[in-house]
């Protein structure tokens, strides 16, 4: 009796010890349990399985999206290439269901959260002669590359000569500067090269280097090397300095202001159409006359005065002789 009382005892003192550690953990923050359960799982092989075990729990923090993929590219092929990190649980190339023909991409799920976090030490693969790169696919189809600097870091290579494979372009550019992501654009179809690709450094420095390096010459032909962003014809925006603050303009209420919905078709506080108000009928008065500077005159009489008329016709003309002589007419 008194040992069942004693193990008892033992068992509440545990439970209490537990919800003690717990309000004492509660408050800490999380980079301090993360130093915390550091330090003991390096000295408790134990508590380092439980950790393991509980991060591969969820497959959010295993699987991997790969793009950039040859289009010949297989699963086992992909599946070779990321086995070196360890243990893959599942992998395999998405194929388009129409045509049958690899999209590019494929993902890659490992057994164990660690092999997954190796993998992203080095996301950049060459793979069958293509540069593939890998991120978490809870990220997105861009994952990590989404960064604030990409524009100023991806380079488009115009002008490429159709025995320039992804391998000799990236072995080209990786004199500037270490290469994030890149390789020649293949047709889908014919599985020929189309002339250009793309570069991505991984420092926006490499990039410059690349531009303004006058040897461009890969090939046997001189290529074009330009930010890809200027290549697609997008406008750039105009930066404002940093002594500039933009201010919004408020605009007086009752008119629309753009971006903004209203809930009826007639801005607030004003009705359409408007009501004028009528003229009165009444005739306005003519404005005065201002006084002359003169005293008005009588008219002045005049007497009338009576024409003499012309006699009416046409007045006898002369009798006319000959060659314009008068007749002569003799007396009697």
């Amino acid at each position: 009796m008194d040992d069942m009382k004693k193990r008892k005892m033992d068992n509440d003192g545990e439970m209490s010890t537990q919800e003690d550690l717990r309000l004492l953990l509660e408050p800490l923050a999380k980079s301090q349990l993360v130093d915390l359960l550091s330090r003991l799982g390096s000295q408790y092989p134990s508590i380092a399985e439980e950790i393991k075990s509980l991060a591969s729990a969820d497959p959010v923090h295993r699987k991997l999206f790969v793009r950039g993929l040859a289009w010949n590219t297989s699963s086992e092929t992909l599946c070779d290439a990321f086995q070196v990190h360890g243990e893959i649980e599942e992998g395999a190339v998405i194929y388009d269901k129409a045509t049958g023909k690899s999209r590019g991409y494929g993902f890659i799920t490992y057994k164990h959260m660690e092999s997954a976090q190796s993998a992203l030490k080095a996301p950049s693969k060459l793979i069958e002669g293509r540069l593939a790169v890998c991120n978490l696919a809870c990220e997105g189809l861009t994952g990590a590359s989404t960064t604030p600097d990409l524009a100023q870091r991806k380079l488009y290579i115009g002008g490429l000569s159709p025995e320039v494979t992804s391998e000799m372009l990236l072995n080209f550019f990786g004199r500037h500067g270490e290469i994030e992501e890149g390789s020649v654009a293949y047709d889908k179809d014919t599985n020929e090269s189309r002339g250009f690709g793309f570069v991505t450094y991984k420092t926006v420095e490499a990039a410059k280097r690349a531009i303004d390096d006058p040897q461009k010459i890969l090939g046997g032909r001189t290529i074009i090397v330009k930010l890809a962003d200027s290549h697609k014809g997008k406008p750039v925006q105009a930066q404002l300095p940093s002594t500039v603050v933009p201010v919004a303009l408020s605009m007086a209420a009752g008119y629309p202001q753009p971006g903004k919905a209203y809930p009826s078709a007639a801005p607030a506080g004003y009705t359409y159409p408007q009501t004028v108000a009528s003229y009165p009928a009444t005739s306005y008065p003519s404005p005065p006359m201002a006084p002359g500077p003169y005293t008005t005159q009588l008219p002045i009489p005049y007497a009338t005065a009576s024409a003499k008329k012309d006699p009416q016709g046409i007045p006898p003309a002369a009798p006319m002789g000959m060659a314009g002589y008068p007749y002569y007419i003799g007396k009697q």
